[in-house]
């Protein structure tokens, strides 16, 4: 009897829940702006992230992946599917009750430029959310608060008073994630935070993500195409192709033992840390077809090396195979 309420201790809750989702753009034709087709950006997905831990999302530019981030943040309006956080459906709420979701729900952007205003100090920057929520804040508090997330990101004080084009890229991005911060937020969805930073930058900037997560107990969604760098900030990973999850496994499962011939593919592009050893590539035939025009059946059979006939036909379910390890493929 012990053993079991210690097992359900142990046990993390679901914080984050997403059902069947799908975010469609339309295709407009003719004077009058007819819809005549869709860009099926994300296809019906379905995953979970829990509490304190970071799902990785990956696979090639195009597939999904930031569009994921956008929806389930609700910059965008899914076409369908259930976005649950906590015990909340994210794509019913509106308004006031929407706004109040979104402090928990923060961004760190891509480009650490291009998401910081260029006219804002960058204690006005990391402030402004703060003073978004909490109009009545004593302005020695918020600044105190400001000074300490300047801190805990590993920027001088001096910062408060600087403009984002007095940093560097990797400085930069401690500004974005200092603001991301802010709100106290419980996930941060990071859409690809360090691909636009200097080799000798991006570890710094992933070791100061995993120390903070720590220290907030924060729960992230990553999302990245470098699978090295996916492999060294995820629990549980998943892989996206054409705005579908073809795998998901955690990082032992997915980098010991793929499953989808798609995966198998892009660990196999993983260079190899020593030269002695040879790595046998998989090279993929062929283009990522047209998300206005996916392929029937499974979507990456015009390019995969084990496709058989059904593959052209029907399109696998995303199915647990092994504990663990869910992978939509009709080999398995």
């Amino acid at each position: 009897m012990t053993v079991e309420i210690n097992q359900k201790k142990d046990e993390k809750e679901i914080l984050l829940e997403v059902k069947g989702l799908k975010t469609y753009f339309p295709v407009k034709s003719g004077f009058f702006g007819k819809t005549v087709d869709h860009v099926k950006a994300v296809d019906d997905i379905t995953f979970e992230i829990k509490q304190g831990e970071t799902f990785g999302l990956v696979g090639e530019s195009g597939c999904g992946k930031s569009t994921t981030g956008r929806t389930i943040l609700r910059f965008l309006r899914p076409y369908a599917g259930d976005i649950f956080f906590g015990n909340k459906d994210i794509t019913k709420l509106r308004g006031k009750q929407l706004r109040d979701i979104r402090k928990d729900l923060q961004m760190v952007f891509q480009d650490p430029y291009a998401s910081l205003n260029p006219m804002q100090m960058v204690g006005d920057i990391i402030a402004e959310p703060i003073n978004n929520y909490f109009k009545n804040k004593p302005k020695e508090d918020l600044k105190a608060e400001v000074m300490d997330l300047l801190t805990k990101v590993g920027l001088p004080s001096d910062a408060y008073y600087k403009y984002a084009h007095e940093f560097s890229g990797g400085q930069r991005q401690r500004i974005g994630i200092a603001r991301a911060l802010a709100l106290k937020p419980k996930l941060i969805i990071a859409d690809e935070p360090v691909s636009a930073l200097d080799v000798s930058v991006q570890s710094q900037v992933l070791n100061l993500l995993k120390e903070l997560q720590k220290e907030f107990d924060l729960t992230f969604l990553f999302i990245a195409h470098d699978l090295s760098v996916v492999k060294h900030m995820s629990d549980q990973i998943g892989v996206m192709y054409l705005g579908n999850l073809v795998e998901i496994a955690n990082k032992e499962g997915m980098y010991e033992e793929p499953m989808h011939p798609y995966t198998k593919a892009l660990i196999s592009a993983i260079p190899e840390p020593d030269p002695r050893k040879k790595k046998k590539r998989i090279i993929l035939d062929g283009d990522v077809p047209s998300p206005i025009n996916p392929p029937t059946g499974c979507p990456f059979h015009p390019r995969c090396p084990a496709a058989m006939s059904e593959c052209s036909k029907v399109k696998p379910v995303l199915k647990e195979v092994k504990p663990l390890h869910k992978v939509a493929c009709h080999l398995y």
